[in-house]
């Protein structure tokens, strides 16, 4: 899988996200801090890993800031991302499976190696819910984002 990584900092565990991702063999663009000479700036970075996933060129991102909120609202000011700040496993299960979440954001501050792990393993353990409600939940939040076939009725 194509995974964007941004980071605004170059924290010991953006560092670990990054080898962990390639340790279970995703191909990882970097972003932020974690490219050398690139913007640092969270609004700047998130939002490149996040135009990845929306471009097709990432088929996921992780985004990183000191407590995650800044990532996880720039991510989603890219249409057609759903971005979801998760700090546990169960957080990262959820949002996969009824948001279809297509982007992670981690919080540099709350995140430990073990704990990035567990929530790595239930973010890909998890499959988008094929629940009619949760499918047109998510329908709706893509009709938010402008994607409305050319109209401006019910998604």
């Amino acid at each position: 899988m194509r995974i964007s990584v941004s980071s605004d900092m170059d924290e010991p565990v953006a560092r670990i996200l990054v080898g962990e991702l390639r340790r279970r063999g995703h191909e990882v663009r970097a972003y932020g801090a974690l490219e050398s000479g690139a913007d640092p700036q969270w609004a700047v970075c998130s939002e490149a890993a996040a135009r990845d996933v929306a471009a097709g060129a990432a088929d996921q991102a992780v985004v990183c800031c000191w407590t995650g909120t800044g990532a996880s609202i720039a991510a989603n000011k890219v249409p057609g991302v759903r971005a979801a700040l998760c700090t546990d496993a169960y957080t990262a299960e959820g949002a996969r499976r009824w948001n279809d979440a297509n982007v992670l954001a981690l919080s540099l501050r709350l995140t430990s190696e073990a704990v990035l792990k567990e929530i790595l393993d239930a973010w890909f353990a998890a499959r988008p819910s094929e629940d009619t409600e949760d499918r047109q939940n998510v329908a709706h939040v893509t009709w938010l984002d402008g994607d409305r076939d050319g109209d401006r009725g019910t998604p």
